[in-house]
């Protein structure tokens, strides 16, 4: 058994030595040196490298913000029947008003460009054209007929059936047409998003979009929020609202559909109004140039920013909007507030005007139609 004992590498060493090898101790004295130069070369380059690092790092993580997706968490509180969330909020509280309304007020016509046409010779169009509101009820599509100017004597009609189909005619084509708009600027704008480089003429569209939405410092995440239609139904209701379908003097001189008040632009004083009250309703050149600063008021006015939360939601969670339950979070638009939103929601309801939601304008080109 001793020849299966431990052998130690004193032995070893013996053993060798007898047969004539030699064996020596590693030297440790080169590998010293190799690695004492290696590591002074690293800290000279790593100390040369700090401030070219420390501004990679920074340009990296200087624009990335973290984003919490509550879409999951908003969906389950749905489901059971709760209210959603809006504390997590990807919009930024700043807007730029400089250039927010430039491209309605500049519209390419002038008052001789328009005519206003009667009830009856519109009511005749629309019967030529076979455009009837019950027809796109159940089709939901709309001829792109565009109407510049309201009847004067739209008021004159007795029949108040007749005097709302008539203006629910001349405003749904307006409402959808601004928002067919949007729809495509908001494709256009994913379309960019999802490119690793971007074309110098996208980098220009999107900078012109930043500014029509009045988004600070380049936030795509605000811009995303901001970019997205108004429900058709909300649209018409609070043009029926504001406007006494048609007949107040502020559409019909100023075809201001949505009352949206001015301080200092063109604009139509308030019967009553005392020296101290400043402001005006706006007035427009035409009914079109109303419907898209309604819905850029909508879009970017800091007191509708729980409306816009709650659509980003309804977009993500369901992939529709739902006019009855934004129409809360317009209590702002109104000094009535609440009250003012019940009105709405029985305009929409009594007039089952979310039959219209659906519906689509019919293109005018096969351009426009690849786009949709």
């Amino acid at each position: 058994m001793d020849k299966f004992k431990k052998i130690n590498i004193q032995t070893v060493k013996k053993i060798l030595q007898g047969k004539g090898y030699k064996v020596s101790k590693k030297d440790k004295s080169f590998l010293s040196l190799y690695y004492t130069t290696f590591a002074s070369v690293f800290l000279i380059i790593f100390s040369y490298s700090m401030p070219y690092l420390k501004n990679i790092f920074l340009n990296i993580f200087k624009e990335n913000k973290i984003v919490i997706n509550t879409s999951n968490k908003n969906f389950n509180r749905v489901l059971e029947g709760k209210k959603i969330e809006l504390d997590n909020n990807n919009e930024s509280d700043d807007v730029n008003y400089e250039g927010l309304f430039l491209d309605i007020f500049n519209f390419d016509i002038s008052e001789k460009d328009t005519v206003r046409l009667s009830a009856s010779t519109l009511n005749q169009l629309f019967k030529d054209e076979n455009y009837n509101l019950q027809d796109i009820r159940k089709n939901k599509l709309v001829k792109p007929i565009s109407i510049d100017l309201l009847p004067s004597e739209i008021k004159s009609i007795e029949n108040v059936k007749k005097r709302k189909e008539l203006f629910i005619q001349i405003v749904l084509p307006l409402i959808l047409e601004e928002n067919k708009k949007i729809k495509i600027e908001r494709k256009t704008l994913f379309s960019i998003l999802n490119k690793n480089i971007n074309s110098e003429e996208e980098k220009n569209w999107l900078k012109s979009k930043f500014k029509q939405y009045g988004v600070v410092n380049r936030d795509l995440s605000t811009l995303k929020v901001r970019m997205d239609e108004i429900p058709v139904s909300l649209a018409i209701a609070q043009a029926a609202k504001e406007t006494g379908w048609g007949t107040s003097r502020f559409a019909q001189q100023g075809n201001a559909l949505f009352g949206q008040w001015t301080f200092d632009g063109d604009g139509i004083k308030p019967a009553g109004s005392s020296a101290e009250e400043t402001h005006k309703v706006m007035k427009f050149k035409i009914l079109k140039a109303s419907v898209r600063a309604y819905q850029r008021n909508l879009n970017t006015h800091s007191s509708y920013k729980k409306f816009r939360k709650v659509r980003a939601i309804q977009r993500e969670v369901y992939g529709k909007l739902n006019s009855i339950e934004l129409v809360r979070y317009l209590d702002k638009y109104a000094e009535t507030g609440i009250e003012y939103t019940e009105i709405l929601k029985k305009i929409i309801e009594q007039n089952k005007l979310t039959d219209f939601d659906d519906a689509k304008i019919l293109p005018n080109s096969k351009r426009e139609k690849n786009l949709i």
